[in-house]
């Protein structure tokens, strides 16, 4: 799905009852379970993962390839390939995504941006009358 071959393994993960503070940077594959102040951006190419499970607490804007959420982001998130929002995904944010698959029980209090929908133009064009 996506052109992807394999999903690319988890080589981190920030455990339940961590909490950082601070830009967090990775490649490949994140887990989070516990809590993260600050920016989650993949360094890599846009096939990563980032998973936020159920126990996650995220304040800032996640960046990844795939996205997969269960827990609560307070702020934008931008998934390159697709985003997976799972019952108890919890956003409070604006939410920009290439692919997206929405569970009965998760919410969005933001706006929701295809990102192909930056490659068109601003200006809609109507269609006359004049044949």
């Amino acid at each position: 799905m996506f052109g992807w071959k394999k999903t690319p393994p988890i080589r981190t993960l920030v455990g339940e009852g961590t909490v950082i503070t601070g830009e967090l940077r990775f490649a490949d594959g994140l887990r989070i379970d516990g809590e993260v102040v600050g920016n989650i951006t993949c360094t890599g190419d846009a096939r990563s993962l980032l998973v936020i499970s159920d126990k996650a607490k995220v304040t800032g804007k996640v960046r990844a390839g795939h996205v997969i959420i269960n827990g609560s982001v307070n702020g934008p998130v931008i998934a390159e390939d697709l985003l997976e929002l799972q019952p108890k995904a919890r956003i409070v944010g604006d939410v920009r995504y290439e692919a997206l698959e929405m569970h009965q029980g998760a919410t969005i209090d933001g706006e929701l941006h295809p990102l192909k929908a930056e490659d068109k133009p601003a200006a809609l064009k109507l269609a006359s009358n004049n044949g």
